[in-house]
């Protein structure tokens, strides 16, 4: 009986340990983007690497745009537009991209958390 008051005391004075309200433990993910329109939406093969311009909602600061599944280089606008710089090569052919945005994902307790990732849109290449 003492060994459980001993055990109960303990658990009353030090809490269960583990559970914090505390911010500076990390952040949960942005919510999930969703891209709406791309600028230009369409280029000729052949043509100069662009910067496409990605208008929709909830983009987070940090967030990445996706040509055919590959990073680019992307700029933060506002929440609704980001940028991201489109190479020469990535336009050298006729064809179509899918466009997609991820948000990054969580920090601290969250780090392993995925970031949302926005719907996908096409982009056409031109003959």
């Amino acid at each position: 009986m003492k060994i459980i008051l001993t055990v109960l005391a303990c658990v009353a004075i030090l809490g269960c340990g583990g559970y914090s309200n505390n911010s500076s433990s990390g952040s949960m993910a942005a919510g999930t983007p969703a891209i709406q329109e791309l600028v230009p939406d369409n280029i000729k093969a052949g043509s100069s690497g662009f910067t496409l311009t990605v208008n929709g909602s909830h983009f987070a600061n940090g967030a990445v745009v996706y040509w055919n599944g590959s990073a680019r280089t992307t700029m933060f606008a506002l929440p609704g537009q980001i940028t991201a710089a489109i190479s020469a090569a990535d336009i050298a052919n006729p064809g179509t991209a899918s466009v997609m945005v991820k948000n990054p994902g969580g920090t601290g307790i969250y780090m392993n958390q995925p970031g949302p990732q926005s719907n996908t849109l096409t982009f056409t290449v031109e003959p």
